[in-house]
C-alpha cells in the first residue's frame, strides 16, 4: 500500500541482475517500456498480416485517426521534405501517447513521469535535429546562433544567447513532459488519499467522501486530456526543430 503520493514513482527490481558497475535489473520501469513499445509492434504486426478492412472496425479507425493525426502534423510542421521523417515522428507518437495512457490504469507505472526517461527521447530528437542539420548544410548551420543583419558589436552577445537557447531546447522538451504527467499522477493520489480517508473515519466524513470522489473523477478525465495532449505537443514541437534544421531558421 502506498502511503506517499510520490511512491507510485519509484522504480522497483523485480529481478536484481548485476555485472560489475552494470546494473541490468528488471524493473517495472523496464517492463512498462517494453510494454509499450511491444504493444505498438504487435498492432501494427497484426495490420500487415491480416491487412485494412473497406469496412473498418474500432481499432482500425482509431489507427487511422492516429496516422492522419502525425502526417498532419508532418505536412504542417515540416512540409513536403518532412516526409521521410514520417517513420521516426510517428514512433514518437504513438510511443509517448501509449506511455501516458496506460499510466493511468490503476497499479501502472508511468516511464514519462521520470525525467530521466523523458530526457532520452528529448535527446533522441535532438541529436536527430543536429544530425540533419550538420547533413544538409554542413558548417554553414552555424548561422543558426547569428542571425541576419547583426552587427558585430550585437554578435558577441547575441550568439551565446542563441547558443545557451538552443542547448536548452532538449531540457524543456523532457521537462514539459515529466513536469505535467508527475503533478497530474500526483494530484490523483493526494485526492484518493483524502478519500480514502475521508471513508475510513466514519460519521459524517464517511458520507462526504463522495465530494472527492467526485473531484476525482472530473480530474481523471482532466488527466486524460494532458496524456493527449503532451504526447501531440512533444510531437509537434520535434516536428518544429526538425523543420528549423532543415530551413536554418
Amino acid at each position: 500500500m502506498f502511503f506517499s503520493p510520490l511512491e507510485q514513482f519509484q522504480i522497483l527490481p523485480f529481478v536484481n541482475l548485476g555485472i560489475g558497475l552494470f546494473d541490468l535489473s528488471i524493473t517495472n520501469a523496464m517492463i512498462t517500456t517494453i510494454f509499450s513499445l511491444g504493444f505498438i509492434l504487435f498492432v501494427y504486426y497484426c495490420l500487415s498480416v491480416f491487412g485494412l478492412s473497406c469496412f473498418p472496425s474500432r481499432w482500425q479507425l482509431l489507427l487511422e485517426g492516429l496516422y492522419l493525426t502525425t502526417a498532419g502534423l508532418v505536412s504542417d510542421s515540416i512540409g513536403p521534405q518532412g516526409q521521410k521523417y514520417f517513420p521516426f515522428i510517428f514512433m514518437i507518437f504513438s510511443f509517448i501517447l501509449i506511455s501516458n495512457v496506460s499510466g493511468l490504469v490503476p497499479y501502472s507505472f508511468t516511464i514519462t513521469s521520470h525525467l530521466i526517461q523523458t530526457m532520452v527521447l528529448a535527446l533522441g530528437v535532438f541529436i536527430g535535429v543536429i544530425l540533419i542539420c550538420v547533413s544538409t548544410h554542413g558548417f554553414h548551420m552555424l548561422s543558426l546562433f547569428l542571425p541576419g543583419g547583426t552587427s558585430l558589436s550585437l554578435a558577441f552577445l547575441l550568439v551565446p544567447i542563441e547558443i545557451v537557447s538552443y542547448i536548452f531546447k532538449p531540457l524543456s522538451l523532457a521537462v514539459r513532459l515529466f513536469a505535467n504527467m508527475m503533478a497530474g499522477h500526483t494530484l490523483l493520489k493526494v485526492i484518493a488519499g483524502f478519500a480514502w480517508a475521508m471513508m475510513g473515519s466514519g460519521g459524517l466524513l464517511l458520507m462526504a467522501h463522495v465530494v472527492p470522489l467526485l473531484v476525482l473523477i472530473i480530474l481523471f478525465g482532466l488527466e486524460l486530456a494532458v496524456a493527449l495532449i503532451q504526447a501531440y505537443v512533444f510531437t509537434i514541437l520535434s516536428c518544429i526543430y526538425i523543420n528549423d534544421a532543415i530551413v536554418l531558421h
